[in-house]
């Protein structure tokens, strides 16, 4: 089994998802925050590229999410705090999110076989269910302002940590993934401080946003995939 990982979404080529897992990463906070909207009990979520298309899309009973430049958008029901998405607020509901790098990196994802949204809060759930499905795979690092962001490429590292874990799977990467591993064997004990020191930590830190930043340094807290099924992610356990 062949693994890519990609460092931004400007570096992502469609042609390089086709039959192949695609494992989307935006760590602070996209799909951290979509995984802890589905595992509060939210039916779907639905990844809108701008804002304009998520306001499109929305009917009524659905919920509108997401941020620009890591705030809430203007008019919207919640922002893009995982904690925002509590069972309370998003049981039985869908989620319409949109934000800055993580939802365009899911639809640039979308020509692979089967798409799904990790982070370090269910990494290891996300590595076991690729393997099940039997596909070279490509992670998808979201990154940040169209740059690598290192929170995102700790989680690619962990993914490929995991993914080798089995022992019966015969794993290849490439020179950044080789990195990647590198990165995360190297910070394993330290994630929080890495997210706190990161580019996107120090911009979330003055907006007084640290609790988002620990909750989202968690490690495999949590076991729900989602999983593109159509144009909604679900969860996948």
């Amino acid at each position: 089994m062949m693994v890519q990982v990609i460092s931004s979404v400007n570096e992502a080529c469609a042609a390089k998802f086709h039959h192949k897992t695609a494992i989307v990463i935006d760590v602070l906070r996209a799909t951290s925050t979509i995984v802890a909207a589905l595992s509060a009990g939210a039916a779907s979520v639905l990844p809108a590229e701008t804002v304009m298309d998520a306001k499109s899309l929305h009917r009524p009973g659905d919920l509108l999410g997401g941020e620009r430049f890591c705030r809430r958008i203007a008019g919207f029901d919640l922002g893009n705090s995982p904690s925002e998405y509590n069972s309370d607020t998003v049981k039985g509901r869908k989620v319409i999110l949109t934000t800055t790098n993580g939802t365009r990196a899911i639809h640039k994802s979308t020509r692979a076989d089967h798409v799904i949204a990790a982070s370090l809060l269910n990494a290891e759930a996300c590595a076991a269910f690729a393997l099940e499905l039997k596909r070279d795979i490509i992670i998808m690092c979201a990154g940040s302002h169209d740059e690598f962001a290192i929170e995102d490429g700790l989680c690619a590292g962990l993914l490929l940590h995991h993914l080798r874990k089995p022992g019966d799977v015969s794993l290849e990467t490439d020179d950044f993934g080789t990195a990647m591993e590198s990165l995360y064997a190297d910070n394993r004990d330290r994630m929080e401080t890495i997210l706190m020191n990161s580019a996107s930590g120090k911009r979330l830190l003055k907006l007084g946003q640290k609790s988002d930043i620990a909750y989202c340094a968690r490690v495999n807290t949590l076991q729900e995939v989602p999983y593109l099924v159509g144009d909604v992610l679900v969860p996948r356990r």
